[in-house]
């Protein structure tokens, strides 16, 4: 297998794109979790609040997929959801094995509160960049992406890896 750069080029953080992805990605949490904690909710629980809020009743696995959490790290997250009374769950009424996830009125009514810091968050992290290279960073992250899920699928699930 060939690569773009020799493997010593990516020892460097600077040049490794996780490494940039990673500690965007920590920064932007964090700023954001700073305005969202005015409302009592953190960053873990914004991540699941702002799917439901987009397709309210998921199934826990459903919820785990689209915020791309393991389905531990989300049972954990519920319960601080559930705790807050931000969620409720529901057993499937066709297969009593699935947990829908359904949004309280409490959290349906922080949509509007929170999504204005969501966006303020985003200006600041996209200042000084134009319209469209804004718009090219965000269709060259979904590429990036979409070439690690590729990937991924290919992998043999951890649970068949032995160490």
């Amino acid at each position: 297998m060939t690569t773009r750069h020799p493997p010593e080029h990516y020892a460097r953080p600077e040049n490794s794109i996780g490494y940039l992805s990673r500690i965007v990605f920590r920064t932007f949490s964090r700023v954001l979790e700073r305005r969202t904690m005015e409302h009592g909710v953190s960053a873990g629980q914004w991540r699941f609040l702002r799917q439901l809020w987009v397709e309210d009743g998921l199934t826990q696995r459903e919820l785990s997929d689209k915020v791309g959490m393991r389905e531990p790290t989300t049972v954990v997250a519920l319960r601080s959801l559930e705790a807050a009374g931000l969620i409720r769950r529901e057993r499937s009424v066709d297969d009593r094995r699935k947990t829908h996830i359904f949004l309280t009125d409490h959290a349906r009514a922080l949509e509007t509160l929170l999504n204005p810091h969501n966006a303020e968050v985003h200006d600041i992290a996209t200042a000084g960049l134009s319209d469209a290279e804004v718009e090219t960073l965000k269709n060259l992250l979904r590429r990036v992406h979409a070439n690690l899920v590729d990937e991924e699928r290919k992998l043999p699930d951890l649970n068949d890896v032995s160490a």
